[in-house]
């Protein structure tokens, strides 16, 4: 249970949650996939600017092969998504939602990657999936060849309460193939990109000391 009384769903909860309002998206005329190198962008304008860093576009090339992106969607931004969460932390509605989308230039709509974040109920608990190798970053870092996540401790003023919020980002790549690359490379670069976008939303919540979140991702297993 989370701090708040409801079951803290995980990144696979709020992943299909986020695919369900993917399909919303897609009805909409907003649906980026397909898109070509002349509707593309770089890797540090992807979530709003500033949220994927120089180091973590790079690594965005490792795991989608790729430097050119879809123009991210209207509204898909850190910024959003904070007060999204901050909304969420004093509600009783929902405790996780979407950041962005990363769709590679012509990757199809079954070929992306979902951003996205979680308010959990506490510090980090159990022994992780057999796939996950564990990061000292935030509270805990958790990465795989096709996902990584990012939990740290948020003490803010506009997260208030007699304990830190505890604040989850999730990458996580929807694929119908299999990773490509090596193993360790796609777990760093997932767990670089995870750390960026972490670190881009502890600045946004005002977070104190960014939430434990060095200024470079810390890739050596615990």
């Amino acid at each position: 249970m989370n701090g708040r009384g409801r079951p803290s769903r995980g990144l696979v909860g709020v992943v299909i949650a986020v695919s369900l309002a993917a399909g919303a998206i897609s009805c909409s005329g907003d649906w980026k996939a397909g898109a070509t190198q002349d509707q593309s962008t770089g890797a540090i304008e992807l979530c709003g600017g500033e949220a994927v860093s120089a180091e973590a576009g790079k690594a965005l090339k490792v795991i989608t092969g790729s430097s050119r992106f879809a123009a991210p969607a209207e509204g898909s931004t850190v910024a959003r998504a904070a007060r999204s969460l901050s909304e969420a932390f004093a509600s009783p509605a929902a405790d996780a939602g979407d950041i962005c989308q990363v769709f590679a230039i012509n990757a199809v709509q079954s070929d992306r990657l979902e951003v996205t974040w979680e308010l959990a109920g506490g510090p980090p608990e159990g022994e992780p999936a057999p796939k996950f190798t564990v990061l000292p970053m935030g509270e805990r870092t958790l990465t795989a060849s096709d996902s990584a996540v990012v939990q740290f401790a948020c003490r803010s003023a506009i997260l208030p309460g007699s304990t830190p919020a505890q604040v989850r980002i999730g990458v996580e790549r929807w694929s119908p193939k299999e990773p490509e690359g090596d193993p360790e490379k796609l777990k760093d670069a997932y767990a670089t990109v995870a750390h960026s976008i972490s670190l881009a939303m502890a600045k946004e919540l005002g977070c104190e000391n960014n939430g434990g979140l060095e200024a470079r991702p810390s890739l050596d297993p615990v």
